[in-house]
C-alpha cells in the first residue's frame, strides 16, 4: 500500500503533464496559440498554468492538514490538478476576445 502511496502521484500528475503539454504542442503546430494584444491581458494569459499550480499546492496543503493522506501525497497531486485547471483557464480566457488574428 505504501509504494503504491507513493507513485501514484507520479502517475496521476505525469499523465496530467503528458496531456497539457501535447495539447499545447498542438495549438502550437496549428497557430492556435492565444495571443492578446495588450501586454498586460498577455502576461496573465502567459501566468494562467503557473497561478493553477500554485493555487493547487495550496489546497494540498490545506487539504493535507484535515487528512490522513501523506502531506507529500495531497500537495503533489494539488499541483498536478491545478496544473490542469490552469491549462483549462487559459483554453477559455485564450478564446476570448481582444486577440490577433
Amino acid at each position: 500500500m505504501e509504494f503504491v502511496m507513493a507513485i501514484a502521484p507520479i502517475v496521476i500528475v505525469g499523465g496530467i503533464v503528458v496531456y497539457v503539454i501535447e495539447r499545447l504542442k498542438h495549438k502550437y503546430n496549428q497557430g492556435n496559440l492565444g495571443k492578446k494584444k495588450s501586454k498586460g491581458a498577455q502576461n496573465l494569459l502567459d501566468s494562467l498554468i503557473p497561478i493553477g499550480m500554485l493555487f493547487g499546492c495550496a489546497l494540498g496543503i490545506i487539504s493535507g492538514m484535515f487528512l490522513p493522506i501523506p502531506s507529500a501525497f495531497t500537495v503533489s497531486l494539488g499541483a498536478g490538478i491545478g496544473y490542469l485547471f490552469g491549462f483549462f483557464a487559459y483554453e477559455i480566457y485564450s478564446k476570448k476576445g481582444n486577440n490577433y488574428s
